[in-house]
């Protein structure tokens, strides 16, 4: 049978909405279970990532709310990050540095009240169960006052710093980046060796980077390496732009990368920086924050990076200063948001003091329970591998403003009031006057980072509740998030919480995996994007729920349709049993003995329901889900529905009695496990048919199934298998013959069998259509 799911799925979401289904209930004395959602970014459409994520923590958090806790589920959306700017550029046709910036902040909150209900709809049409009337936005006043909060607090603590130094910059989006932000990329490029002179001599230096000769403060090499040691003290002269540096001896230099010897720029890459400050270097910059080429570079002022290099190599070449040109691959740092290599620019910015914090970090994150466990190792390699404090300044328009002024007379920080928060600096002024007296002020131009704002997202989230409450719910039990932003948000969110609080903000974390198309990451440059939308539209939203669920946590799924369409066969084999059940369902009461092949499927069920909720409480839904799928396809479907017709259109009360009792109960206890997963086809069927009796309002707010009181017997196994093989083997043999299903045959298995099940051969019988069972050799005759 087909169905409209459009149809069952816009009216099982509007009810819902309407009873407040899944909302948090500030009058329950239930145990709360609440989880820290993470805010997907404002940037255009949901995609099938976001899909495959927040449908696995979807399902842990509905098998939570029936296991009777009362959940708090909140929804937020990151708005005020580089993603959401751009989307408004592109969407409006503008660019936010070349406008009035009070006029793009207008136009992005413009944007956003249209948009974002647009948005949200993509996560209620694929049945997340958040309680939508606790959301939250990051760029709203209220996240602002707590970020801003966040900055005062760790400026009082003493974690927070302002410094003129060298920092990563992007520029394409014309922002200072964190180390976080920063993605390796392997790019073709060149090794130029340049002939650097010392009076006559020359001195061949590999570079891939000869741009940043005007930058040339000094030239190093390592103090074991005797080629170069009789350098030391002695100055070189920089090809082109003939001026000198200093030859230094460093431990830093690798002796077989290139010839050996370096220049050292202000600033091509982490090393030069620690050269620059450990023997106090003067800084030169030869690239400007456009990305452009410096006052400095003398002819080549104003021209692109590239442009510049390709120029400087073919004057060097001109000038006989180029020895040797060698094509390699090798990796550089580019800004994830854009792919745009990144530079290393002097300016004043905002850090967060964390790197001597290194040993508790790991600390931290070993307090936590991670599923998988082996996620924890990526948290903690990026803590070893951490070379920088937190940069948290912004060079943005749309974002969270930082609480600070600059007296314009003596330059003091002036900080913000907590009670005056959120403060905008370009729009407010501090209410006290500086120390030296001055009430003329400089306000700070920057923004938060984003992340800044979004590692408050357990503290956004809380204190959406009254102060009674917030204690209840943080730390909060679950954070749910993807693997690509542990370094990002989950490695922040832990760090802020401790400095702030001393504890950590969430006790389990759950990561998900990646989806691929082909074993290929999607992208729109590639034109392999799947679009979540279109698959709800052509399957309908539980076949793809049912898809994300067949994947574990932690584990890439390639993305294929015919997984969905699995999905869609599920849907549609459920409503057609459940329609089928109930077309033959008469009043029954609950037989005072089962009969004996419904004890065998109770007590089989039985281990479906421990398995599955054993599996659940590990997190591991994609197990809990293959267990009972699996039961209702193979056992159930195939094998009981076949089993207990006879007995429901010809037994006697007894045996139809106990035939519909097992029906109606081992088929609400499928939907009911089932329902994390497909939780519009499993509402349908159950306000259809089991409402009436149930009186629970919706399967999502029903127990969990329990294990039913089934006796148990010593063979109790091998009989259920012996059954179900014997049906299979005789199934076989009629599809082998081309035979009707319901073709009457004579029996024979063997006296083993015969024994096993001899309290089940009446059901034997009507299921095989055998007009008798003789004993013997396994055989199927065709009367």
């Amino acid at each position: 049978m087909e169905f409209d799911f459009k149809k069952i799925e816009e009216k099982w979401r509007k009810y819902w909405e309407k009873e407040k289904i899944y909302a948090f209930d500030i009058k329950s004395n239930k145990k709360i279970y609440s989880v820290d959602t993470p805010p997907p970014t404002v940037s255009g459409r949901m995609h099938i990532g976001h899909a495959f994520s927040y449908s696995q923590q979807d399902f842990i958090v509905r098998y939570k709310r029936m296991r009777g806790f009362n959940i708090y589920y909140p929804f937020g959306t990151d708005n005020n990050g580089v993603a959401t700017e751009r989307l408004i550029e592109k969407e409006k046709n503008v660019r936010s540095r070349d406008m009035p910036r009070q006029k793009f902040i207008e136009l992005c909150f413009d944007f956003l009240r249209k948009e974002l209900p647009l948005f949200i709809q993509d996560w209620k049409n694929i049945g997340i169960s958040s309680d939508w009337e606790l959301s939250y936005s990051t760029i709203s006043d209220y996240s602002r006052k707590i970020s801003q909060w966040s900055f005062l607090d760790l400026y009082n603590k003493k974690r927070l710093y302002r410094k003129d130094a060298p920092s990563m910059w992007c520029p394409e989006c014309q922002t200072g980046i964190s180390q976080v932000e920063a993605q390796d990329k392997e790019i073709e490029s060149s090794f130029n060796d340049i002939i650097f002179q010392i009076g006559k001599e020359p001195l061949v230096i590999a570079t891939t980077r000869p741009e940043l000769l005007p930058a040339c403060v000094s030239i190093f090499y390592h103090p074991m390496d005797s080629r170069y040691k009789k350098l030391k003290g002695k100055k070189a002269k920089v090809p082109l732009f003939d001026f000198e540096v200093p030859i230094m001896e460093d431990e830093r230099v690798d002796k077989e990368k290139g010839t050996g010897i370096v220049m050292c720029c202000t600033f091509g890459d982490q090393t030069d920086m620690e050269w620059q400050k450990a023997y106090n270097l003067p800084i030169k910059e030869a690239i400007t924050r456009e990305g452009k080429m410096s006052l400095i570079s003398g002819k080549y002022k104003g021209m692109k990076i590239k442009e510049a290099r390709k120029e400087i190599i073919e004057d060097l070449r001109k000038n006989n200063l180029l020895k040797k040109q060698e094509k390699i691959t090798h990796t550089v740092n580019v800004h994830e948001r854009c792919g745009t290599e990144i530079e290393f620019v002097k300016s004043k910015q905002w850090f967060v003091k964390y790197l001597d914090l290194k040993k508790e970090m790991i600390s931290w994150g070993r307090k936590l329970n991670w599923y998988p466990e082996y996620m924890r190792v990526r948290y903690e390699n990026w803590i070893k591998g951490l070379q920088w404090d937190w940069l948290i300044s912004r060079q943005r328009y749309f974002g969270v403003p930082f609480p600070v002024w600059y007296c314009k007379k003596c330059g003091e920080i002036i900080v913000a009031d907590e009670k005056d928060l959120p403060v905008d600096p370009l729009q407010d002024k501090p209410g006290k006057r500086c120390k030296c007296g001055s009430s003329d002020f400089i306000p700070e131009n920057d923004v938060l980072d984003t992340w800044f704002t979004s590692s408050m997202s357990p503290v956004i989230a809380t204190r959406l509740l009254d102060k009674k409450f917030q204690d209840k719910v943080f730390p909060m039990s679950l954070r749910p998030q993807a693997q690509d932003i542990i370094t990002f948000w989950l490695f922040n969110t832990v760090v802020k919480s401790n400095l702030h609080f001393k504890k950590n903000p969430f006790k389990d974390v759950v990561v998900s995996g990646f989806v691929t198309l082909k074993g290929e990451k999607m992208s729109k440059s590639k034109g392999n994007v799947i679009q979540p939308r279109e698959v709800v539209e052509k399957f309908g939203a539980d076949a793809l729920r049912y898809w994300a669920a067949s994947s574990k946590l932690g584990e890439d799924t390639d993305y294929e349709e015919k997984d969905v369409v699995t999905g869609k066969k599920f849907v549609t084999k459920i409503l057609n049993a459940s329609n089928f059940i109930f077309m033959n369902l008469k009043n029954f009461k609950k037989p005072k003995k089962l009969s004996e092949v419904d004890r065998l499927f109770f007590r089989e069920f039985n281990k479906v329901i421990k398995n599955s909720t054993n599996s659940f409480e590990k997190y591991e839904y994609a197990k809990s889900k293959s267990e009972v799928d699996y039961f209702f396809w193979k056992v159930f479907a195939d094998n009981y529905l076949e089993i207990v017709k006879n007995r429901v259109y010809n037994g006697t009360k007894e045996e139809k009695d106990s035939a519909f009792y097992t029906l109606y109960n081992i088929l609400l206890g499928i939907l009911k496990m089932m329902a994390p997963f497909t939780p519009f086809i499993t509402e349908e069927i159950y306000q259809t048919h089991f409402k009436k009796n149930e009186k629970t309002k919706s399967i999502h707010l029903c127990s969990w199934p329990e294990e039913f009181k089934v006796e148990n017997k010593k063979q109790d196994d091998e009989k259920f298998t012996s059954l179900l093989d014997v049906i299979s083997k005789v199934r076989k043999e009629k599809s082998q013959q081309q035979k009707s299903m319901k073709a009457e045959i004579i029996l024979t298995i063997d006296k083993k069998a015969q024994k096993i099940l001899k309290d089940v051969l009446n059901d034997l019988k009507s299921v095989v259509s055998a007009k008798e069972i003789k004993t013997g050799k396994f055989k199927v005759e065709f009367v």
